[in-house]
């Protein structure tokens, strides 16, 4: 089992730091580089460059009113939801169906029903 894992490329482990700027302010954001592939894959989707992808989560984010002290965490689990979503084909495999184009209501309603009755 552990051969899938650790025979794995290296690269997909290896850390990689962005510079961007959010709301006039200079960052750096820190991930795995397979983060930042699935990132760029989902901004793609919607025709956004993965600065302008985490800019617009950051935004929305603090929009309704999230803690986003530890952002980096939430751009992964973003990554793992985005991925997770797609195996329960909430999410099209073709990437180019835009995420926007979804109906995140009945995605999130869907997925709701599926943690109460203890579904993962």
């Amino acid at each position: 089992m552990c051969k899938l894992f650790i025979n794995a490329d290296t690269e997909l482990w290896s850390s990689t730091t962005h510079s961007l700027r959010i709301n006039g302010m200079v960052t750096s954001v820190r991930l795995e580089n397979a983060y930042w592939a699935l990132l760029t894959e989902i901004g793609a989707r919607d025709g956004l460059s993965v600065t302008q992808l985490i800019t617009r989560l950051y935004q929305e984010s603090i929009k309704v009113g999230h803690d986003v002290a530890n952002f980096t965490s939430f751009l992964r689990v973003c990554a793992l939801r985005y991925q997770a979503l797609q195996l329960n084909g909430d999410i099209p495999l073709q990437t180019d169906v835009p995420i926007a184009s979804l109906d995140s209501e009945r995605i999130l309603q869907n997925e709701s029903k599926s943690a109460s009755r203890g579904v993962h």
